[in-house]
């Protein structure tokens, strides 16, 4: 497995995060592609070769451009052929970088195969998948509000009229919004998982899931006191069985990249130091 980094985590700009992954000796890192300087409406020919150029002189690759739109994600069908639109394009730009995965939150999955949304949800999906898989590019859904059988019948489900759909797995999630168990995760999402985040973190107080998303999707984190329901920790500081979770990675063939992912915390430098410091002892 590789270790890598998700730049924004590093709250520098693009230029100077690459420079701190290449420091860190990691071999990947994970580029927000959905706005700001990277997001395809933006780019010029000229900052691609320039972003290019550092990758190269940093012993870097892409692993992974996120491709998240935020919202409902793809819940509303009024609002899917934009976001698919904007999707492909995102795709286009992984396969420049190249890297095969792109990132996102699709919403909440809803657990019944018959509720109108899972229906939504799924047609969209199933375009998007059509389009990576053309592209040698996999979509992977980031765990979320769904327990693991819920988010396996759907990509499943997108496999059966094409694929192109797979899995980033992030065990934090799991464990701070669903109580779903991550090495019981990667047992049965298996052959899915084309990428993960190590985040790590605990839950305080369980609650139905979907409320914490929809506050995400209709206000942003600040539209809702997470700190009520879950905290985000530092890598080893959370509930996330890593020794477990890595053995499992193992025993399913994982050969990808473990993308760290810090979203709190006053000094995410020290922490991303920290946490390679902590995974490496179970690689």
């Amino acid at each position: 497995m590789k270790l890598g980094v998700i730049t924004d985590c590093f709250k520098k700009d693009l230029e100077e995060s690459i420079k701190l992954a290449g420091l860190l000796g990691l071999e990947g890192i994970q580029i927000y592609a959905t706005s700001g300087t990277f997001s395809p409406e933006v780019l010029t020919e000229e900052q691609k070769a320039n972003y290019k150029k550092l990758l190269k002189e940093n012993n870097l690759v892409v692993s992974a451009l996120c491709g998240d739109m935020g919202g409902h994600g793809f819940e509303i069908e009024k609002d899917n052929a934009e976001r698919i639109e904007k999707t492909k394009k995102i795709i286009d730009l992984a396969v420049e970088f190249g890297t095969n995965v792109v990132t996102t939150h699709i919403g909440v999955i809803p657990s019944d195969v018959n509720n109108p949304t899972y229906k939504v949800m799924l047609s969209a999906l199933s375009k998007c998948g059509a389009y990576a898989k053309e592209k040698g590019v996999m979509l992977a859904i980031e765990t979320g509000p769904e327990t693991a059988p819920t988010l396996y019948q759907f990509v499943t489900d997108v496999e059966k009229v094409g694929g192109g759909v797979g899995v980033n797995l992030d065990p934090a999630n799991f464990v701070m919004v669903t109580g779903q168990d991550p090495v019981e995760a990667v047992k049965l999402l298996g052959k899915f998982i084309v990428h993960t985040h190590l985040k790590d973190g605990k839950m305080l107080n369980k609650t139905d899931p979907k409320i914490i998303y929809d506050h995400f999707a209709e206000g942003g984190i600040e539209a809702l006191n997470v700190a009520d329901f879950f905290i985000e920790t530092p890598l080893g500081e959370g509930d996330v069985n890593w020794a477990g979770y890595i053995n499992a990675l193992n025993e399913i063939g994982f050969n990808g990249f473990l993308t760290i992912e810090r979203e709190t915390g006053l000094d995410p430098i020290a922490d991303i130091k920290k946490g390679l410091d902590f995974i490496k002892k179970y690689l």
